[in-house]
C-alpha cells in the first residue's frame, strides 16, 4: 500500500473543491494571442506616391487628351490649346507639339486657385511657365467643290 493518493481520489477532490467555487456549466477563458499586425508597423506614413509633375517635355508630340502636367498648386499654367482641370491637371486639347515658355502672367484674380497661390502679390510682375500645344500643319490639298 502506498502513501500517495490515487489519481481518482485527486481528481475527485479537485472536482469537489472547484464545484463549490465555479458552476459546472461555466466556460473558462484561456490566454490567447492578439490577432492583427504588430504595433511597430503602424505610423510609418506609407502613403502611395502621387506621381505629380511634368508628364511631357518641351518638343514632344502629343495627341488630344494627353496629360501634360499634374500639380497641386498652379506651378504651370495653360497656354495655347491646353486645358486646365479642376484638380490642376494640364492636358492637350489638340494634337501637336508641346512648347513650354516662360511668360509674364495675366492672372484672373477672381479664381480661387489664384487667390490661394498668389495672395499678397497683387501688384507684382509674376513670370510663370506656360504649356502650349502647337497643332500640326494641316494639309494644303483642297478642292473647290461648289462656288458660293
Amino acid at each position: 500500500m502506498s502513501f500517495l493518493p490515487s489519481l481518482k481520489t485527486i481528481t475527485g477532490s479537485y472536482q469537489r473543491i472547484l464545484g463549490s467555487i465555479v458552476p459546472q456549466n461555466a466556460s473558462v477563458r484561456f490566454a490567447s494571442k492578439k490577432a492583427g499586425t504588430s504595433t511597430r508597423n503602424q505610423g510609418k506614413g506609407n502613403a502611395k506616391p502621387k506621381h505629380r509633375g511634368w508628364k511631357r517635355q518641351d518638343g514632344s508630340t502629343v495627341t488630344s487628351g494627353t496629360l501634360l502636367a499634374l500639380q497641386r498648386t498652379p506651378r504651370f499654367h495653360p497656354g495655347l490649346n491646353v486645358g486646365f482641370g479642376r484638380n490642376g491637371t494640364l492636358w492637350a486639347m489638340q494634337s501637336g507639339k508641346v512648347v513650354i515658355t516662360c511668360e509674364k502672367t495675366d492672372l484672373n484674380w477672381n479664381h480661387s486657385w489664384v487667390q490661394k497661390a498668389y495672395a499678397g502679390r497683387e501688384g507684382q510682375t509674376i513670370y510663370k511657365k506656360y504649356f502650349n500645344v502647337i497643332p500640326k500643319k494641316q494639309h494644303q490639298n483642297f478642292r473647290l467643290v461648289e462656288e458660293v
